[in-house]
């Protein structure tokens, strides 16, 4: 067959000639300077309307997040294709999201960031597809996902096509949970129904002034309600740190905020099938911790800081707290025990003495379920006094929300590790990951005290009718406490039933603790095959 060149159409692109190496070369060179525009943007007003804001571009953003020179654009060209209401005199490059993957310290990472410039990062059909792409290729290929959120919601001119769009983020967004690490970072307006989707991920991110997130904004609620609140006083980011507990980490910049994720990245496992990193560390595992003897006060109900005691045990006393500032009596953090990542659960005596409420049973257990999809040991730190009483508590549902820790920790596959400092009462005891729901090996301190509830209640309970009919109940209760302490609060009771392994010098608590992660490093075990589990919710 003969095959005549220089004969076929140029519907506007081939030359009828043969194409030349120069002709290619133009194509190059014109391709260059289209992707120069992209890169930089709309008109120049508009990054300075972005950075007088206090704000980064998604490209600057990108930059600063990544390793130099590491990231690679996916659909740099990708144009929306709609009409009407005036969108076919605007169909700007990118669409207003930049996708792509990357590396983060050498760790291979898949982005996207919202350009704010660009329609104001709202997401239409185009926008979204991008946005699908990336994430399935983070899940397929098993590596992180961080999205760069800074948008104004649904794109009103796409109507339907922008709400079908969100859908199919969430879908992915349930799709990869407990696959791969997803990290929403706040830095721009997230309302309406774009906020669902940081609340499916693991972690989300904030930047106090810069930071918004609201199902209904200030407008609405004052139409509807007549309430007069900000965006900030909403919204803020110190509202979702402290209050609604949607922001796991909070900072004061950018800057600082890129540096956070880093850190958390560091971490973190690539996906659910791999394990994290571990770095070598100088701190040695068998290092006495002389100072935990000063730190915990031997009286149980003298309150201390339970950062001081993390501090102290795991490597170079460094870790990553996450809702530092929410459900503050029950403290949750990442670190690095002999080389290796742990999560570290525990109660914290300086706030309500360590009780667990509501907000602190699911903040831990959101934590323990965290580290379980990721292949984190668990490390449990005990002083609790019960759960916290109250009508309040009770009519907010304590049993249900308690129930979560519980399940939480029942589900839970990788290495546990538990650790009584002093006392541990009641119910709160047993959801502290005790021995009866499965932890693998269980220490306590001498000082430990483990029953129903404390001495005096108890006394108070079981000799109620004793104590009404005593001529002298004070000195009768005195004696009768010493007496239920001693029998059944002492510290080796639960060592001699097989609840704990064993009693430790507190001084010996890391290097315990280290020789048991590491006989538990090769720990497998499996749930019974079902499709899932029905978790109180």
């Amino acid at each position: 067959m003969t095959v005549t060149r220089g004969t076929e159409p140029t519907n506007g692109h081939r030359p009828a000639a043969a194409p030349s190496a120069a002709w290619l070369m133009d194509r190059v060179d014109a391709l260059a300077l289209l992707r120069q525009e992209v890169y930089l943007g709309p008109e120049p007003e508009a990054t300075e309307r972005q950075h007088r804001r206090g704000k980064l571009t998604a490209r600057e953003r990108i930059e600063r997040l990544c390793d130099p020179g590491s990231f690679n654009e996916l659909e740099m060209l990708r144009r929306h294709q709609g009409s009407g209401f005036g969108l076919e005199k605007r169909r700007p490059h990118t669409d207003g999201v930049v996708t792509g993957w990357g590396t983060v310290d050498g760790r291979k990472v898949f982005l996207y960031a919202h350009d704010f410039r660009i329609f104001g990062g709202s997401l239409g059909e185009a926008h979204a597809q991008k946005i699908h792409k990336v994430m399935d290729l983070a899940e397929s290929v098993g590596a992180p996902l961080v999205g760069l959120n800074d948008g104004a919601g649904a794109r009103i001119q796409e109507g339907v096509a922008a709400l079908a769009g969100y859908g199919g983020i969430f879908r992915r967004n349930v799709r990869a949970s407990g696959v791969i690490p997803q990290i929403s970072v706040m830095l721009g307006p997230c309302a309406g129904g774009a906020s669902y989707s940081p609340a499916l991920t693991d972690f989300v991110f904030m930047v106090r002034g810069i930071s918004y997130m609201f199902l209904t904004g200030p407008d609405v609620i004052q139409e509807v309600t007549g309430e007069q609140i900000s965006q900030e006083g909403l919204g803020g980011a110190d509202v979702h740190s402290s209050t609604s507990g949607l922001a796991t980490f909070v900072y004061d910049d950018e800057e600082s905020c890129f540096e956070g994720i880093c850190a958390l990245l560091s971490l973190l496992p690539p996906n659910n099938r791999e394990e994290p990193q571990s770095h070598p560390s100088d701190d040695p595992r068998d290092r006495r911790c002389d100072a935990l003897t000063d730190i915990v006060p031997a009286e149980p109900n003298k309150p201390y800081d339970m950062h001081a005691v993390i501090t102290e045990i795991v490597d170079d006393g460094e870790f990553l707290e996450l809702h530092a500032d929410w459900a503050r009596n029950v403290v949750c953090v990442l670190a690095r025990m002999d080389g290796r990542t742990v999560g570290i659960v525990a109660n914290q005596p300086a706030v309500l003495a360590g009780v667990l409420d509501i907000e602190a049973s699911e903040k831990a257990a959101r934590f323990v379920r965290t580290c379980d999809a990721f292949n984190i040991p668990l490390v449990t730190l005990v002083d609790v006094p019960g759960f916290l009483p109250g009508v309040d508590q009770e009519k907010g549902g304590i049993i249900r929300h308690g129930a979560k820790l519980l399940y939480a920790y029942c589900e839970a596959t990788v290495p546990r590790i538990q650790v009584i400092l002093r006392k541990a009462y009641g119910g709160a005891y047993i959801v502290m990951d005790s021995r009866s729901i499965g932890a693998d090996l269980s220490f306590a301190w001498p000082t430990n005290e483990i029953a129903v509830m404390g001495a005096e209640g108890a006394a108070n309970v079981i000799h109620r009718r004793r104590l009404a009919e005593a001529a002298d109940p004070d000195a009768l209760r005195s004696t009768l406490v010493t007496e239920y302490r001693e029998r059944l609060m002492h510290p080796y009771y639960s060592a001699e039933r097989g609840l704990i392994d064993d009693v430790i010098d507190p001084r010996d608590t890391r290097s315990v603790i280290c020789a048991g992660l590491e006989m538990l490093r090769s720990k497998r075990e499996s749930l019974p095959v079902r499709k899932h589990g029905n978790q109180p919710l």
